[in-house]
């Protein structure tokens, strides 16, 4: 009676390591499942006050003269070219996390920006972003009669 609940227990150590293999199979398989896209580069942060969003975006190696920045309405693109490293005969990667080439990211800023007045500067790898909102689309104060 007692027997298969027994035998169960008795196995279990001998499946443990498989286990533990599987479960590292699977950790290896979805490891880079969170990791960002080329879509995604260069990293940002916005935030905005009153009259202005800023952006910073992370872009470590690029030369500044190869960027690009656009303004449309409440549309910014990043645009530009990273430096292409070529290996040597006989060298293979093992791992390529940073986007090499062309590449070009589009945001949609919650107001339109006076295009005219957009500040940039660039310095130890991140540029940054001063995008005042156009005058007509600043908060008006409404008096109640």
């Amino acid at each position: 009676m007692f027997t298969p609940n027994l035998w169960r227990f008795r196995r279990f150590p001998d499946a443990a390591p498989e286990i533990l293999r599987l479960q590292r199979e699977m950790n290896r398989l979805f490891s880079n499942a969170e990791q960002s896209t080329p879509h995604d580069f260069p990293a940002v942060n916005i935030w905005e006050d009153a009259v202005s969003a800023f952006v910073t975006a992370e872009l470590p190696g690029i030369d500044p003269e190869k960027l690009d920045i656009e303004v449309t309405g409440d549309i910014l693109t990043l645009s530009g070219t990273s430096r292409v490293e070529t290996l040597k005969e006989g060298e293979t990667y093992l791992r390529q996390e940073r986007v090499q080439g062309g590449f070009k990211r589009k945001i949609q800023l919650s107001f339109p920006v006076d295009a005219k007045n957009v500040e940039a500067h660039y310095e130890k790898g991140i540029l940054s972003i001063k995008l005042p909102r156009l005058k007509e689309s600043l908060p008006k104060k409404i008096k109640i009669n």
